[in-house]
């Protein structure tokens, strides 16, 4: 198998995009390289351009928000989870710090590249906004929770809701 063969069926076969078609695969693929991450490094920091995504195909990264009472752990996402979707909204910027907290695998998505092949295909730009937005809810939730925990435990109150909103 080619290593663009070997790579098509890393894509094909992360548990994200399972059931996504062939057309969409190559697609993927064609924006897509395998990656490594050494423990204790981190991927990118909240603020920066979100410019790319990943899948995690083994391992273990930790995402962390900066607060007033310092970092505060969000989620811990594992072998077969997406990691990073701040690349498909604007302003396109992390809101959170990813560490890998072990050793990761991961393949490694250009997300500017993504980007353009689903203003072109509005069908691959549907599939990935549909499992995107399943894990953006469940992280925003517990983005929320341990958020409102962090806040609790340091005697921070949380901002006010902005009028009109």
């Amino acid at each position: 198998m080619t290593d663009r063969g070997a790579l098509e069926a890393d894509v094909k076969g992360h548990p994200f995009l399972i059931g996504m078609s062939e057309h969409h695969i190559r697609l993927l693929a064609d924006c897509a390289m395998l990656t490594h991450f050494a423990a204790e490094t981190t991927i990118f920091s909240q603020g920066d351009t979100a410019n790319r995504f990943y899948l995690i195909q083994q391992g273990a990264v930790v995402l962390e928000s900066d607060t007033a009472g310092g970092k505060v752990e969000i989620d811990r996402i594992h072998d077969g989870d997406l990691l990073g979707w701040s690349w498909l909204f604007p302003p396109y910027v992390w809101h959170f710090t990813a560490r890998a907290v072990e050793p990761t695998s991961a393949i490694f998505f250009y997300g500017t590249v993504l980007r353009d092949y689903c203003e072109k295909d509005h069908s691959l730009g549907f599939e990935l906004f549909k499992r995107m937005s399943e894990v953006m809810t469940r992280r925003l939730q517990s983005a929320r929770a341990r958020l409102l925990s962090a806040y609790s435990t340091h005697g921070i109150k949380p901002a006010p809701p902005r009028p009109g909103r």
